[in-house]
């Protein structure tokens, strides 16, 4: 396992079915670095620790025998999103669907000034990535919002 002394900030902890999977997947969408993990006798995961950039994710599988029988794991969509901040939006987009993640919002150049879209990884979370725009961009971009609800001066 790696130094707990380097984990700063809040760290999102995974729950999926099929940990390892999810494992395979991230380093191949996210380029993640796999620092650990801790396997149960039955060959699912209790704890995985995973580096992301410069981000510590903790990953385990379910396990709704200890959950009072409640799985704990996205059937559906999870409402919460991951967010990256990263050189290339689109290309890491490109990089995540490439591993078998879903686009759920193409890159499109936002009106606040970044490059921005969205992926659902096949375990059921979502991942937003972005870049900042250059300011030729950011213009355009604002005023194409600003086109679009109306607000236009």
């Amino acid at each position: 396992m790696a130094d707990k002394t380097e984990y700063k900030g809040i760290i999102p902890h995974l729950v999926v079915k099929g940990a390892a999977a999810a494992i395979d997947f991230y380093k191949a969408a996210l380029g993640a670095t796999e620092l650990g993990r801790v396997p149960t006798e039955d060959g699912r995961l209790m704890h995985a620790t995973l580096k992301i950039g410069e981000s510590v994710m903790f990953l385990c599988d379910d396990f709704p025998e200890h959950c009072g029988g409640v799985a704990r794991a996205p059937a559906g969509p999870s409402p919460v999103t991951l967010h990256l901040c990263v050189p290339n939006c689109d290309a890491a987009i490109a990089r995540a669907a490439a591993a078998g993640a879903t686009v759920t919002m193409p890159p499109i150049d936002a009106f606040w000034g970044d490059r921005y879209g969205q992926v659902r990884d096949p375990f059921g979370h979502a991942w937003s990535f972005t870049h900042p725009l250059s300011e030729e961009a950011k213009k355009a971009a604002e005023k194409a919002w600003a086109e679009h609800s109306g607000r236009a001066a």
